[in-house]
């Protein structure tokens, strides 16, 4: 047990792990790591390329013993998804992350971790610069913006590479061994917005909901938590069957690949309405809480009135359309795997709503282990959007993982786990995005399966890390880098 900071990063693992954590590394805003990352291999001289998306590849040469060993590619991504909780005061372009024990777990104060995918990028330094760790030749590639579009992994070069056994270090469960995950597409529905003016005896109100738990998009979406953007769809349609109102602003969520928590619309109603209003408030926090009472009981609605400088509000037409894009715009599991007892095969998740001064943007996840049925609901997106004269926008399209029934990494793997701790390592697959579909098309025959510590409620201001899991996986990497030695 660690008592405090000081004690833990004696851990070669969590000293670089708090390094990181001091360095801003939301996606996109990765130079500052990227350049950490530069620095840390030129001063050890090792050889490290910096592309242009900012990817990092630091090489190592194998120890002594282990030349004759395949080179091994380690991977893991240096974003994170920086989500604070309401009211906290804390910059992600230049704050450090206020680290906390709380008994063997590892916490920020009030906001996401970063232990996605900070723990690879701890491990890969710890490895790099040990002197007394057996290893055959590295070839370690940290990736930029995996947490959006996975255009770090896309543009990487993969000419630099000579081996063909991939190690990931971006999963969240020890004891289980990855070999499989989705694919994903972001698309946005982008509604054009026509203005009308609000009377003059209607004032602003804030319509709010909030209180739910949110989480990852992919690991999560089978917890049933609620959706505040999907909420706050029916809860305005139901308001707009009774009581005459208009919209002026709705927004919801902060990235499309976490399940919103928050949600608001600001509404003009008259204030003899208002009671009605917020009868219909209370009777739907009511439903709301019934629904959810196991997975997501914290949900509340709230409403106030607010100063607005201007009284300009959707005209009925778009109020329509976009009332009915949160309630037609689909979440939530579409599919379970047929062939993987408890798997997800397909998804979606409609995680940021945002209006700006002339459309209103609806940005959906979708995930899929099945080609073409990505492509499907990518369709159905599609159609929805021309129903409601929406622009649709595609981008950061990223391939599924396979599920290689003959990977001798796999079976590597699986030998040192029994060897180490005399039980069988659970093989799984995962629906979220892993970066090793991505390297798989770049990389001709390569072999990849994918590792990490225990994680919990990632992508949220209550993400944690457990710290003797962190260092037990630790330990099982290490150890299976000393067996892939050649006799």
């Amino acid at each position: 047990m660690y008592n405090n900071l000081q004690e833990l990063t004696q851990h070669i693992v969590f000293k670089y792990f708090a390094e990181i954590s001091a360095i801003p590394r939301d996606s996109g805003n990765e130079q500052a790591i990227s350049d950490f990352l530069v620095r840390f291999a030129q001063e050890r001289n090792l050889e490290v390329i910096q592309d242009e998306a900012l990817n990092v590849i630091i090489k190592k040469v194998a120890t002594v013993g282990y030349e004759s060993a395949p080179t091994v590619i380690i991977q893991g991504h240096m974003d994170m998804v920086c989500e604070k909780n309401e009211g906290t005061v804390h910059d992600f372009d230049k704050d450090p992350l206020q680290l906390r024990i709380i008994g063997d777990m590892l916490y920020a104060t009030d906001t996401t971790l970063g232990a996605d995918n900070g723990i690879a990028v701890a491990y890969a330094l710890a490895l790099l610069d040990s002197t007394d760790i057996p290893h055959p030749a590295l070839e370690v590639v940290i990736t930029t913006e995996e947490e959006t579009t996975m255009n770090g992994a896309i543009a990487v070069d993969a000419s630099h590479f000579t081996g063909k056994i991939f190690i990931n270090l971006d999963s969240e469960e020890d004891g289980k061994l990855l070999v499989s995950s989705a694919g994903g597409v972001h698309v946005t529905q982008v509604l054009p917005i026509e203005w009308a003016n609000a009377s003059q005896q209607q004032v602003a109100y804030r319509l709010q909901i909030k209180g739910l738990k949110g989480g990852h998009s992919g690991i999560s979406i089978d917890k049933g938590r609620g959706n505040s953007t999907k909420l706050l769809g029916r809860l305005l349609h139901d308001l707009a069957t009774e009581i005459p109102y208009n919209i002026q602003h709705i927004s919801g969520g902060l990235k499309s690949n976490a399940i919103p928590r928050e949600a608001q619309a600001v509404l003009f109603i008259s204030p003899c309405d208002i009671n009605k209003v917020n009868e219909k408030v209370m009777q739907w926090e009511q439903i709301f809480k019934n629904e959810l009472q196991l997975a997501d009981p914290g949900v509340s609605i709230s409403v106030e009135q607010k100063d607005s400088h201007s009284t300009a509000v959707f005209s009925a037409e778009t109020k329509h359309k976009a009332i009915t894009a949160l309630l037609l715009i689909p979440h939530g599991v579409q599919a379970m795997s047929t062939g993987i007892e408890g798997l997800v095969e397909s998804s979606t998740n409609l995680g940021v709503v945002t209006t700006t001064d002339t459309t209103i943007h609806f940005e959906n996840e979708i995930r899929s282990s099945i080609k073409s049925a990505k492509a499907n609901m990518v369709t159905q997106a599609k159609s929805l959007a021309d129903m409601l004269g929406c622009e649709v926008l595609i981008d950061a399209d990223y391939p599924e993982w396979p599920y290689n029934p003959d990977s001798q990494v796999k079976k590597l793997f699986e030998e040192t786990y029994r060897e180490k701790y005399g039980k069988d390592i659970d093989v799984i697959a995962v629906h979220a995005g892993i970066e090793c579909g991505v390297f798989i098309e770049k990389i001709p025959g390569l072999d990849a399966v994918s590792l990490g510590p225990d994680m919990f409620h990632v992508h949220t201001p209550d993400e944690h890390v457990s710290i003797p899991s962190t260092i037990n996986n630790w330990e099982y990497f290490i150890y299976t880098l000393k067996r892939m030695k050649v006799d």
